[in-house]
Order: C-alpha cells, then structure tokens, then sequence
C-alpha cells in the first residue's frame, strides 16, 4: 500500500495496478523506437569517427527526449484509468504504429536542425515539414481519443470532479497539439517556397497554448482542489 500511495498521481488516483501485457508489449515497442534513434552501433575507430559520434548524440538527445515524452503520456494514461477494453486496445495499437512512423522524420529532422546529413532543399524541406507535422498530429490526435474514451467512461470509472477537470484538460491539450501539427502541415503545403520556414517556427505557438491554458484551467482546477481540500485532522 506505501509502495502505491508514493508511486500515484497526486489529486488522481491511479486505477491500474499491476503492468498488464499490453502495456508490455508498449514498452517493447517503445524500445525498438530508442533503437531506431541510435547514432551508430559501431565503436569508433579513430578520433574523427569519435568527434562525428559525440556530435550526433546532441541530436540523438533532442530526439529521446521528446520519445521519453511521448512514452510518459502513454503510461499516465494507463496507470490513470487501468483501461483494457477493445477500443482502449485497437487505439494503443494506433498509436504504437504512428509512433514508429514518426520516428523517421523526427530524427531526420532533428538531424538536419543541428547540421548533420545531406543538404535539404527547399522543396524537399516541404515533403519533410508535411510528413513530420502529420506524423505528430497522428500521434496526439491517437492520445486525443484515447483520453476522448476515457471521459466517456467518466462515471463508470467514478472520476471525481478534481480527476474529471484534469481528464478534460489533457483531452483538450492533446487535440490542441494535434491542430498544431496539421496547422504546420498546412502551411507548408500552401506557403510558397521563401516562407517554408514558418512551417517550422508554427511549432512556438505551443509554449504559448501551455501558458494560457496554464492561466485558464489550471487556475480553475486548483481553485477545485482548494474547495474539496479535507480539513487538517480530519
């Protein structure tokens, strides 16, 4: 029991308990993305192979860390609401596919950000944009409905009002992501070739959603907790 209460979610009870095999299978999956990602498996043999090793963990780390993202809201999602239905199956499915696909151009273009591989060309920097941003927008758009199935099973579930705001607001953050990157999409199918770029820079909107949805729900939630907060003693 000590061992749950430190492990769970605070203002939200994890209703899950122990990892089932669609979890585990996930997290095979998840691995084999980390390997997709790696620099080189060769040990390197001179100085130079050494320096072009070290240059490209810089972009291996940029890429890890938004898989380690992504893999943290997968398990969140299950360990919040421990859902082993069909739906909940076929979508964590879904969502493992779009994640391999998206490993790609994410590391290509991370790669690429930081001066590494061939040149890009404008109109090749087109094709890369559009298949990122609706490789991103596939997978929040696969989290937006797996939150979507669990805000249906809302009374079922018995979330409490504190755990039914928090369900809602990560529903609504993740189909804002999934805008974001089929806005980033859009633009770069439509901007002509000088304007590619804010195809790219499209991506800064996102800290400032954060911001505002920080200063709106947020402030709603924790005003929420305050009114439901058990009085000292009791």
């Amino acid at each position: 029991m000590i061992r749950q209460h430190l492990a769970a979610e605070k203002h939200f009870e994890w209703r899950a308990r122990e990892i089932t095999r669609l979890e585990g299978f996930s997290d095979a999956v998840f691995a084999f993305a980390v390997t997709l990602l790696v620099v080189s498996l060769e040990v390197p043999r001179s100085f130079h192979e050494l320096m072009e090793v070290v240059h490209g963990f810089v972009a291996f780390g940029v890429c890890f860390a938004m898989l380690a993202l992504v893999w943290f809201y997968h398990v969140r999602f299950f360990r919040r609401y421990g859902l082993q239905d069909r739906w909940a199956t076929f979508l964590n499915c879904a969502l493992l596919f779009f994640i391999l696909f998206y490993i790609y151009p994410l590391k290509f273009l991370v790669v690429a950000m930081f001066g590494g591989g061939e040149p890009i060309r404008g109109d090749d920097f087109r094709i890369v944009f559009i298949v990122y941003g609706s490789g991103y927008a596939a997978v929040f758009l696969t989290f937006g409905l797996m939150y979507w199935h669990a805000w249906r099973k809302r009374d079922e579930l018995a979330l409490s009002e504190v755990e039914r705001l928090r369900t809602r607001r990560t529903l609504i953050n993740h189909f804002a992501m999934t805008a974001v990157g089929f806005g980033s999409a859009l633009l770069a199918l439509l901007l002509p070739r000088r304007f590619l770029g804010w195809a790219g820079y499209f991506y800064f909107v996102i800290p400032i959603y954060f911001t505002i949805i920080g200063f709106t729900l947020g402030r709603h939630e924790r005003r929420v907790i305050q009114g439901t907060a058990t009085p000292a003693g009791s």
